[in-house]
Parts: C-alpha cells; sequence; structure tokens
C-alpha cells in the first residue's frame, strides 16, 4: 500500500488554480522529485500536502487514511514533516532551541529521552549541528542553517519529509553533504518527497519523479528514464546531461 496516495488534488488562491487534477504515490521507502519550473506549482503542492493550504478538492491520504481536511499539527503528529523553502528558523534562538521545537510533540509529554536519542541521530548525520548547539541559529552559514532545518524536522521523528528548494542559495560542497544526507535518510527507511529546482542533483538522488507543468503532471518516470528524456534534458538538464 503506498504511504501516500493523491488523486484529482486541486488547489487555488483566491479565484487562481495553480494546482489542477494532481495525482501521484509514494510507496515507502522512496525518494521522490518533483520537477517544475517556477510558478508550476510544487510549492503550493507541497503546502497543502502538508495542511499549511487548503485544498479545493481531491483526495490525500496518507498511511491509510485522509489527511485532506486535517489542521498541519494533526498532520505532523501523524508523521508527515515539511521542511520549508528559506529554512525558517528561529535566528535569536540556540540550534538546541530550534530542534527541541521539532520534538515538541513527544516533549510537551515528559519524553527528554527521546529527544536525546533524536538529536544524536541529526548530530551524526550532521556533525557540524553538534558543533553549533548551543550558538544562535541566526549566526550559522546558510548551509548550517538548512542542516538545522532538516534536523528539525527529524527530530520530530517523521515517516515522511517533505523538502522544499533545500539546495537554495547553498554552496556545492554543502549542497553534497546535504544531497549524501538523503541517501543515508533512505537507508534508515525514510521516504522523502524532493521539490529541487536543481533537477540534475535531484534525479541523482531520487527513485522516481513527477514533471509539473501548470499545476498538472505531465510525465513521470524513473530517474533514469527522466534523465533519458528529450524534454526534460532540454528543459531542466541542459548540457549537464
Amino acid at each position: 500500500m503506498p504511504l501516500l496516495e493523491v488523486e484529482d488534488l486541486h488547489v487555488a488562491y483566491g479565484e487562481l488554480e495553480v494546482v489542477r487534477g494532481l495525482s501521484f504515490t509514494i510507496e515507502p521507502g522512496e525518494i521522490i522529485t518533483i520537477l517544475g519550473s517556477n510558478g508550476a506549482g510544487k510549492t503550493t503542492t507541497l503546502r497543502c500536502l502538508a495542511g499549511l493550504l487548503p485544498r479545493a478538492r481531491g483526495r490525500i491520504e496518507f498511511s491509510g487514511g485522509s489527511i485532506a481536511d486535517m489542521p498541519a499539527h494533526e498532520i505532523a503528529d501523524r508523521g508527515l514533516v515539511l521542511v520549508p523553502e528559506g529554512r525558517q528558523l528561529f535566528p535569536e534562538h540556540t540550534v538546541r532551541e530550534n530542534l527541541e521545537l521539532g520534538a515538541y510533540r513527544y516533549l510537551r509529554r515528559g519524553r527528554r529521552a527521546e529527544f536525546a536519542e533524536s538529536l544524536e541521530e541529526v548530530c551524526e548525520l550532521f556533525p557540524r549541528v553538534r558543533e553549533r548547539l548551543d550558538q544562535p541559529a541566526g549566526l550559522l552559514s546558510g548551509g548550517e542553517q538548512q542542516m538545522v532545518a532538516i534536523g528539525r524536522a527529524l527530530a520530530s521523528r517523521p515517516r515522511l519529509l517533505l523538502l522544499d528548494e533545500p539546495s537554495l542559495g547553498l554552496a556545492p560542497l554543502v549542497l553534497q553533504s546535504i544531497f549524501d544526507a538523503f541517501a543515508k535518510l533512505k537507508a534508515r527507511g525514510l521516504t522523502l518527497l524532493l521539490v529541487e529546482q536543481m533537477a540534475w542533483l535531484a534525479l541523482e538522488a531520487c527513485d522516481r519523479a513527477y514533471v509539473l507543468e501548470t499545476g498538472t503532471i505531465t510525465l513521470s518516470g524513473t530517474a533514469r528514464e527522466l534523465k533519458a528524456n528529450a524534454r526534460v534534458v532540454e528543459a531542466y538538464l541542459g548540457a549537464v546531461v
């Protein structure tokens, strides 16, 4: 059974329909990429799945149950967690405090041992986070902030991690370490849905991909199939292939 199943999803901002009849599935343990140009509806899709935007109509099933009309905090409690574009950390709070916010749902019940375990897992994945735990998040580099943003989501112990443009503004060396971490998370059994402008990098990391154009999926297939597709090469990969 798919971990996530989306059928005929429509999302609008007022009269403007941005997502039009979107349908796709994600199996447990997959890394899925959604490709598309600016304005295609990628971020809107992720925000709707995470409960931050209402659907106009359509079905969203996660782990066998509907989450279509749930508030965002209940969706996160079920294990579907978004790492937003631009990181959106609390800059005056320490790295540790930002990570604690991700673990709020079990810290509020006094389960600090679970947070300690999650914190150790995040620090193993991103050793630089361990070095910055007591520093204000706003003083970190862009790459370090992205690591904290991903770590904050991981601290909630998600089953499906949504990532919106994780490469944005990152230097190549840091970028590679972020995508290496995705492979490690997949090896641990985590499922990831990735929206990414750097299509060549996203296709190297994923199992399957969907191409979104003006709110509708126009192509889908394995990463290998899309890397060999002339339309994808011309529109998204250019001279890299």
